[in-house]
């Protein structure tokens, strides 16, 4: 009876730890024909960091005025109910906090008052980097030997990864210059030349054109990706901060960009006062 029990026990022990090991070995990734991880195919988070990538709580609307007892929305969006309002987020800022100067909070705080005046997605501006990655749309990644391509679906926006570095930007833009290297399984990219008229989220967190975004774009399986960005911006920031979050790949049937080419949605929005005789 005693040598069954100790068996039994044996037996235990030897699947636990089994189990140990087979926890704390390395997922298997798929791989390219050059032994990089294989970043092939369309992805997409499962956060809420558009609408603010610090820590946020539920809330009626983004833009919102004095009511009776607490703010209401803004008369612009009270009709969208429900449809308006915004989403609870743990936030995605290594720390929880964005680090801004004094006067960079000041303006980040003018931003998220007039949100329907500024924020530059409203206008179907491109997103630049660090946003493209984390909106509420996916994007895809070609990859193939040093030629890497990511797409967006959100406006059609695109980048190409060069992995020979050009030397400085020659012009700011809206999703900047992406210089790429690997750091042994983590594709790692430089972006710089970003236009200071993009923003963060819809919270109105802001940076200028002197930002540097160095992103690690990590493989931890088939169907995760490990997503950090680094920023490092002294005009708006006292130090250098994070972004950290996974990417989920899209294996339906729906695995695909679809088109939301946003211009000509907004062009009444943008133009229509200019119209010989607007519309009411």
């Amino acid at each position: 009876m005693r040598l069954k029990i100790l068996g039994s026990g044996l037996a235990a022990l030897i699947a636990v730890v089994s189990f140990s090991v087979a926890a704390a070995a390395p997922a298997k990734i798929p791989r390219t024909p050059d032994k990089h991880p294989d970043l092939n195919g369309v992805w997409q988070v499962l956060n809420t960091a558009n609408w603010n990538i610090e820590p946020h709580a539920a809330r009626a609307a983004l833009a919102l005025r004095p009511g009776p007892v607490v703010p209401v929305p803004a008369r612009e969006v009270m009709a969208f109910g429900a449809i308006g309002a915004v989403p609870a987020g743990t936030g995605v800022v290594v720390g929880g906090v964005i680090p801004y100067t004094p006067e960079a909070k000041a303006k980040r705080d003018e931003n998220r008052a007039d949100w329907l005046n500024r924020d530059p997605e409203i206008k179907c501006y491109l997103p630049g980097v660090p946003r493209a990655n984390y909106m509420s749309f996916p994007l895809q990644i070609i990859q193939g030997g040093n030629e890497t391509l990511i797409a967006y679906e959100y406006a059609g926006a695109v980048r190409d990864l060069v992995f020979k570095d050009p030397g400085p930007a020659p012009v700011d833009s809206w999703m900047g210059q992406s210089v790429a290297k690997w750091e042994g399984d983590t594709l790692v990219v430089t972006v710089t030349g970003q236009s200071d008229s993009t923003w963060f989220d819809r919270a109105g967190n802001h940076h200028s054109a002197a930002m540097t975004v160095v992103e690690r774009w990590t493989l931890t399986d088939a169907d995760h990706i490990r997503y950090e960005a680094e920023i490092t911006d002294p005009e708006t920031f006292t130090r250098p901060w994070k972004v950290a979050m996974v990417l989920y790949r899209r294996v339906g049937e729906d695995a695909r960009l679809q088109q939301f080419k946003c211009v000509e949605f907004v062009e009444e929005m943008m133009f229509g006062k200019l119209r010989k005789n607007p519309l009411p």
